[in-house]
């Protein structure tokens, strides 16, 4: 493996291959390949990184995959990796999220949410031993709101693509040992982050896909505990009113009546490949025929 001699290697497939292309890593004896968020591993950026991890193992090595979600454009291309696969589902195989997590969906104007958002921090009141995430969408807005709390006198610390390893680490090291008890972050927290006592997660901003709005709501309710997500919805977010319903539905959640005037249509997912020809849910693509186009014979 590492030319400093390991049994296992930790690491993203970016920085993977560089070890190898820089000749301090060799993946040929590996025979035991592990995927952590494979639906989001495998998704367009990191594709081509994948199989290339791939084609360099043993031969016959094995794979596993594991997510929380598997949407149907990514259940394409993981059969691509995997021969003869046993699939383990832990719960519903269907988008849904933990009973342990009370979800609140609260319909608001935009402009709204910045005075909202001081009120249930003081009506939640996270504790001495409490957390709360405080969940954005984009880098500059993490930047505004965490400034904007800081200013309202709540302590916070901040992660998102424009600080620095080190400031990132920190921010979550001070959360974890809960001298700072909230945390503003955009997605990069949504995943992987496994930090006890989260008691509230709160949506400033609603994700791009419901898959990360699962995933968002995961950081709370975790090990058998009981968590709290509060989820602010606008008129931006109506394109995912349909699937955050049934996410709610699943639950037992009461729906907002505000919620259901957006209408409960679930746009169809494009096929990464295939676009709107992509199969239908539970459906598997059939695999493409290779057509070979000999030399003209004149």
């Amino acid at each position: 493996m590492l030319n400093a001699g390991c049994d296992i290697i930790v690491s993203t497939p970016g920085r993977l291959l560089d070890l190898v292309e820089e000749g301090h890593c060799d993946l040929s004896e590996v025979s035991y390949l592990v995927l952590d968020e494979a639906d989001r591993m495998l998704d367009l950026g990191f594709e081509k990184d994948i199989k290339r991890i791939i084609n360099m193992t043993k031969k016959g090595h094995q794979t596993l995959m594991y997510s929380a979600t598997w949407p149907v454009s990514i259940k394409q291309i993981a059969a691509e990796y995997l021969s003869n696969p046993v699939k383990v589902t832990i719960g519903s195989s269907e988008l849904s999220a933990s009973d342990t997590i009370k979800q609140v969906v609260e319909v608001i104007e935009p402009m709204a949410r910045d005075r909202r958002l001081c009120d249930l921090l003081q009506k939640y009141n996270p504790g001495s031993k409490d957390r709360a995430i405080v969940f954005v969408l984009y880098k500059k807005e993490a930047v505004r709101v965490s400034r904007f709390m800081t200013q309202r006198g709540w302590d916070n610390g901040a992660i998102h693509g424009d600080r620095s390893q080190y400031e990132r680490e920190a921010a979550i090291d001070a959360f974890r040992k809960g001298t700072c008890r909230i945390l503003v972050a955009t997605d990069v927290a949504a995943r992987g982050l496994d930090i006890p006592d989260v008691q509230l997660v709160l949506n400033y901003s609603f994700p791009l896909t419901t898959e990360d709005y699962v995933h968002r709501i995961g950081r709370t309710g975790r090990a058998g505990k009981t968590g709290l997500a509060h989820t602010f919805f606008t008129i931006a977010d109506k394109a995912r009113a349909g699937e955050l319903q049934n996410v709610l539905r699943k639950a037992g959640v009461e729906i907002p009546p505000a919620l259901l005037k957006f209408g409960s249509t679930v746009k169809k997912k494009l096929h990464p490949v295939y676009g709107a020809y992509g199969p239908k849910d539970g459906e598997d693509m059939k695999k493409a025929t290779k057509i070979t186009f000999g030399e003209d014979s004149d």
